[in-house]
């Protein structure tokens, strides 16, 4: 019996239509386009309006749009996994709201927190039902409303955070193709340096610590930057040496959206061009969860059946990691 992979066999994404640029944030904090742009590479970032509107809202047209290109009916899906940072509420899980809302009834569904690289750790824990022949169509999201928890008078943050999401389909193949290897890392020493100081259980929400503005991300951007260049850089080298390729090998670098120069240090380390590296930060900002995902959807129709993909990601805990995998089919 050939042995079964979890395979992407579609992906889609959305990210809302208000644009907020850096000329519009040289109106909030003190700060100008060339010292965003040449930092981080950010030029503007979605942000999602409206009363009401959560994760969920940005998750949900992804998901409809994946069901319609992979002509799966709703009651299909086994398996939906969110992963995200900024859930619609603490409970019910938003993965809950989003089955519920596209009809997916057969489906069991929760979310995984990891920050910038929940959806990596999501892919990689869907795959696993996959592989093990229990679920046929699994549905990995990766969504975040960054806008919900970054302080706009914290020059920080404000400039790198935006609003979006994507979804990917996975099903079984035993031709060789999908998620050939991973490497999963977390340090939960790096906390105190990117974290939200409020509204767990730790410290519950109150109105000492909402004028405190404690409910927003919280970040020392110095020594995150020192770890994600060299945390990034060294999970996509080992994934690379464990499966034997070389730069050559490699068809497509999917790096986390955070920041320009992270991902040109590990394009670097992994011998690759600049054309092999997919990148969207100057549209969208870091959408946390949402930045590997909307990667995929934009070059979809640049990749080929059979290319070798490393995905990479670093994020708050720390956590981080790479997944090396084949992909599945060509442009449609």
């Amino acid at each position: 019996m050939s042995k079964i992979t979890a395979a992407i066999t579609g992906v889609s994404g959305y990210v809302p239509e208000y644009v907020l640029t850096n000329k519009e944030l040289e109106t909030l904090v003190e700060t100008n386009d060339e010292w965003i742009t040449s930092r981080t590479g950010i030029k503007e970032r979605r942000i999602l309006k409206g009363e009401g509107l959560g994760t969920s809202h940005i998750a949900v047209p992804a998901v409809r749009d994946l069901l319609k290109k992979t002509n799966t009916k709703p009651e299909e899906v086994d398996l939906l996994i969110c992963a995200t940072t900024t859930p619609d509420m603490v409970f019910p899980a938003t993965a809950n709201l989003i089955t519920a809302e596209v009809g997916a009834v057969n489906a069991f569904g929760y979310d995984l927190q990891a920050a910038c690289s929940g959806f990596l750790f999501a892919l990689a824990t869907g795959s696993k039902f996959i592989e093990s022949g229990q679920y046929k169509k699994v549905i990995i999201v990766g969504a975040d409303k960054m806008s919900a928890i970054v302080d706009y008078t914290d020059r920080a943050t404000c400039i790198i955070f935006g609003d979006g999401g994507g979804a990917v389909m996975l099903e079984p193949n035993t031709e060789g193709y999908g998620i050939i290897d991973s490497v999963l890392k977390s340090d939960g020493t790096g906390a105190q340096f990117l974290h939200m100081k409020a509204g767990g259980s730790r410290k519950p929400a109150t109105i000492e610590t909402v004028q405190a503005r404690e409910h927003y991300a919280f970040q020392e951007g110095q020594q995150v930057f020192k770890f994600a260049v060299k945390g990034m850089a060294d999970v996509s080298a080992e994934v690379m040496e464990r499966n034997k390729l070389t730069g050559d090998d490699v068809a497509w670098l999917v790096p986390h959206q955070a920041n320009k120069r992270i991902i040109e240090a590990t394009a670097n380390r992994m011998g690759l061009s600049n054309e092999k590296v997919m990148l969207n930060i100057h549209k969208y900002g870091n959408t946390t969860s949402g930045t590997i995902p909307l990667c995929l959807w934009e070059y979809e129709n640049q990749l080929k059946k059979g290319d070798n993909i490393v995905l990479a990601a670093f994020g708050g805990g720390f956590t981080w990691g790479a997944i090396y995998l084949k992909w599945a089919y060509d442009p449609k």
